[in-house]
């Protein structure tokens, strides 16, 4: 079963927005039912709703399916073995997990299998919404301990200097990246706005801004979330930042 298009009210905006046909695959029956009554007169118009395992696991959803919700907190080999039918099905189709906590190694499994945001069950409901919203628009979310730990866990192994980043000569020649590109990808992993960064190096947003285009073209990253990952499995999390010719 598919949602017809129609035109919901958002219930905490005046703007109206075209219905996103959205499918649950939820094994508890309250997070089922509270995730319904959280998405009730928003843009997520509920089509199907569906067990991660059970008879009616290999229909969760269709080309007109453009969310589908996974409940990740248990049997998580099962939820990527979802994940990938769902992608395979139907690849436009976002995917967002969700569960009481996260397991790093699984948020970088499920996110190559095509998961695009990971949410906790304690996230309160305009926050969940908002969410959703930012991933059908194409941006990955995390949790900022999800995120903290992804930086945490880079290598701490080089010596503490002036408490900046340090990254890897081999992985920054590989990609091209100038010094001043390299401090600043040490930035985006720390979380820094394009303000701050500015102030600390003494350039202009304009700058900044400009640096970093170039450096998600240069890593092959789609946002700055995506750089942070890519910059904390190869960076040491302190030292100054050097390139050798």
């Amino acid at each position: 079963m598919t949602a017809q298009p129609l035109t919901l009210v958002h219930n905490y905006t005046s703007q109206s927005a075209s219905a996103v046909s959205t499918a649950l695959i939820c094994d508890s029956f309250l997070l089922r039912s509270g995730l319904q009554h959280i998405l009730r007169d928003t843009p997520f118009a509920i089509a199907e709703t569906a067990p991660v395992t059970g008879p009616k696991r290999l229909h969760y959803c269709t080309l007109n399916t453009g969310l589908v919700i996974i409940e990740a907190t248990q049997n998580t080999a099962r939820v990527l073995e979802v994940v990938r039918q769902v992608k395979e099905r139907s690849p436009q189709t976002r995917v967002v997990a969700l569960a009481d906590q996260f397991d790093l190694s699984f948020v970088r499994t499920a996110h190559e299998a095509g998961v695009i945001g990971i949410c906790l069950t304690a996230s309160g409901s305009e926050i969940l919404i908002k969410a959703l919203e930012l991933v059908m628009l194409g941006e990955i979310i995390l949790p900022f301990e999800v995120a903290r730990s992804i930086t945490d866990r880079a290598p701490q192994d080089q010596p503490l200097q002036e408490n900046m980043i340090e990254p890897r000569l081999s992985d920054l020649k590989q990609c091209k990246l100038s010094a001043r590109e390299a401090q600043i990808l040490g930035c985006l992993m720390e979380g820094a706005p394009n303000k701050v960064i500015a102030r600390k190096f003494d350039v202009t947003e304009a700058t900044v801004k400009v640096h970093v285009k170039a450096i998600l073209r240069k890593i092959g990253a789609a946002n700055r979330t995506q750089a942070a990952m890519w910059a904390s499995e190869r960076l040491p999390r302190q030292g100054r930042p050097f390139i050798d010719g």
